[in-house]
């Protein structure tokens, strides 16, 4: 069922997400390639926030950049407005 299917892509996307916040956490304190701020917030966007937010906080990434956070709560709203299109969609055409 649907439920089943975007719990199961919310947890993977946000196991993906918060893996890739960690790495880039690593990367910056190693002056090594960063990941693109733009490939965080397209997996946020995607459903991956949740990962990113829980790592994020828990690792202090990306959480004191007041403009990356604007972006970020932009792909949240993009990800929420997706599924409620999505679920409403889908509602009209078991209907």
């Amino acid at each position: 069922n649907m439920v089943t299917v975007f719990v199961v892509w919310t947890l993977l996307a946000s196991l993906i997400t918060g893996a890739m916040y960690a790495w880039d956490k690593r990367a910056a304190r190693n002056n090594d390639p960063r990941i693109a701020e733009v490939t965080l917030l397209s997996w946020s966007a995607m459903g991956g926030w949740p990962g990113g937010w829980i790592v994020g906080k828990m690792i202090h990434h990306k959480t004191s950049k007041p403009s990356y956070q604007i972006k970020f709560a932009m792909a949240i709203l993009v990800h929420v407005a997706f599924v409620v299109v999505i679920w409403v969609a889908l509602g009209n055409l078991i209907r």
